[in-house]
C-alpha cells in the first residue's frame, strides 16, 4: 500500500505551495504597460466607480472564489489552526481551477470568532465573485453561513452542502439499485455536526420547495451519545432544532439500536463504529454510505459482510467515493455563469439531480461518477446556472 502521507509531505515540499498566480497577458512592450496599467487602467476603474456592475465585466470578480477558513475544523485533523489548514485551502484553490476553470485562492483567517470571520470576509469580498466557507467548526459555521448571504455574491459552507448535494445524488442512485422509492427511505445519520446537519436538513426537505424535493420517510440523527430525541437533556440549540423535522417517531437509544429496520445508514463521525452484526438489524438489503475519513464507520467488506447491498465511503480506494470534489466546482461555476447572488435550495437539488444522472444505469458499485471524471462539472454548472435563472 502507497505511503501517500510520506508522498503529500515530500510533494509539498517540493512544490512550496501547489497553486500560483499567473497573467493572462505578457507586458513586452511600453504599450502594453500602457494599456494593463497606468495610464489606461484609469479608464476601467471610472467605468466601475460610475457603475459597480461593470466589475463583473472588467476585474477578475467574476471568475474570482475565496476559499475561507479558520482552521477550526480541518477534515480528520480538528482544530489545527489556520497556518496548518493552508494545505488543505490550497488543494480546494487547485481543484476549483483544473475542475471548473475558476480562480480560487485560499485565506486562512488567524481567528476564530465569529464577528470578526463575517466582518473579515465583508471587508474582502469586492474582490471576489464567490466565497467558499471551508473546515469552520460547528456550530459557528451556520451562523457565519447566515450572516453572509447578503452580500450579494453566492457564499457557501462546502462542509454542510457539497458533502449533502453528494450524497443525496449517490443514495438516489443506491435506491434505484435495491428498487427503493427515496419517499420511503428511513435513514439514520452518526454525526451531528455541519456536514450531519445539512444531510438530514437536505434528506427532509426543510426550506427546500416541494415541487423540486422530495423528503424521504424519516431521518434519525445520532451523536456520541445517541439518538437525538425529544425529551433529551443537554441538548444545544442546533440539536433542538433538528427534533423540528427528524425522529418523527421520537425514537431513543444507541445508534446501533436506532439502527434496526433502517433503510439507510450514513456516517460523518468516526471510524470502526459498526460491525457487520449492526449492518444485519438494518432492512434487507441496506445502503451504508460510512464517510469518515480516512477510516469509515464500517468497512467496506464488513458492510457486505453484514448484507449491505450498496456501499459508499469518503475513500477513493474503495468504489462510490462521496467526495465533494463533485460539487463545488460545478455549483460555483454555474452560480458565477448565471450570475447568481446566493446558491439557493433549488440549485442545491439541481445540482444533486445533475450529479445522479451522470451515472445513466447505476450499480452496486457504481452509484456516483469518478471524482476525476471532468466531464461532470460542467453537467452540474449547466444544471445549477438554469436553476438560478429560473
Amino acid at each position: 500500500m502507497q505511503d501517500y502521507a510520506q508522498e503529500s509531505l515530500a510533494l509539498h515540499r517540493h512544490l512550496r505551495g501547489k497553486i500560483a498566480l499567473t497573467g493572462k497577458l505578457p507586458i513586452t512592450t511600453t504599450d502594453d504597460l500602457s494599456r494593463a496599467y497606468t495610464p489606461g487602467v484609469a479608464a476601467p476603474c471610472e467605468a466601475i466607480a460610475a457603475d459597480p456592475n461593470a466589475a463583473k465585466d472588467l476585474t477578475i470578480k467574476s471568475n474570482a472564489v475565496a476559499v475561507v477558513s479558520d482552521g477550526s475544523a480541518v477534515l480528520g485533523l480538528g482544530n489545527i489552526g489556520a497556518l496548518a489548514a493552508i494545505p488543505v485551502m490550497e488543494g480546494k484553490a487547485l481543484l476549483f481551477k483544473q475542475y471548473a476553470d475558476i480562480d480560487a485562492w485560499p485565506l486562512c483567517l488567524d481567528t476564530q470568532d465569529s464577528d470578526e470571520i463575517v466582518e473579515t470576509v465583508r471587508r474582502l469580498a469586492p474582490v471576489f465573485g464567490g466565497i467558499n466557507l471551508e473546515d469552520i467548526a460547528a456550530p459557528r459555521c451556520f451562523e457565519i453561513e447566515a450572516r453572509l448571504q447578503n452580500l450579494g455574491i453566492p457564499v457557501f459552507h462546502d462542509d454542510q452542502h457539497g458533502t449533502a448535494i453528494v450524497l443525496l445524488a449517490g443514495m438516489l442512485n443506491a435506491a434505484r439499485v435495491t428498487g427503493r422509492k427515496p419517499a420511503n427511505l428511513k435513514v439514520v445519520i452518526n454525526g451531528a455536526g455541519a456536514a450531519g446537519t445539512a444531510i438530514a436538513s437536505l434528506l427532509r426537505c426543510v426550506d427546500f420547495d416541494p415541487v423540486v424535493c422530495t423528503p424521504v420517510a424519516d431521518v434519525v440523527v445520532c451523536d456520541s451519545k445517541g439518538a437525538i430525541y425529544r425529551g433529551r437533556e443537554g441538548l444545544s440549540e442546533e440539536k433542538q432544532a433538528l427534533l423540528h423535522y427528524t425522529n418523527r417517531d421520537n425514537r431513543v437509544g444507541t445508534l446501533h439500536e436506532v439502527l434496526a429496520d433502517a433503510d439507510v445508514f450514513v456516517g460523518v463521525s468516526k471510524g470502526n463504529l459498526l460491525t457487520a452484526g449492526d449492518i444485519q438489524l438494518m432492512a434487507p438489503d441496506p445502503i451504508v454510505l460510512a464517510m469518515a475519513n480516512p477510516t469509515p464507520e464500517i468497512m467496506p467488506d464488513e458492510a457486505y459482510l453484514g448484507g449491505a447491498a450498496v456501499v459508499g465511503t469518503g475513500r477513493s480506494d474503495f468504489p462510490n467515493q462521496v467526495n465533494n470534489v463533485l460539487a463545488f466546482p460545478g455549483i460555483f461555476r454555474g452560480a458565477l455563469d448565471a450570475g447568481a447572488a446566493q446558491i439557493t435550495a433549488a440549485m442545491k437539488i439541481a445540482a444533486a439531480h445533475a450529479l445522479a444522472e451522470a451515472v445513466p444505469q447505476p450499480r452496486p458499485k457504481k452509484i456516483l461518477p469518478s471524482p476525476l471524471d471532468k466531464t461532470v462539472p460542467p453537467l452540474v454548472a449547466k444544471a445549477v446556472a438554469k436553476a438560478a435563472k429560473a
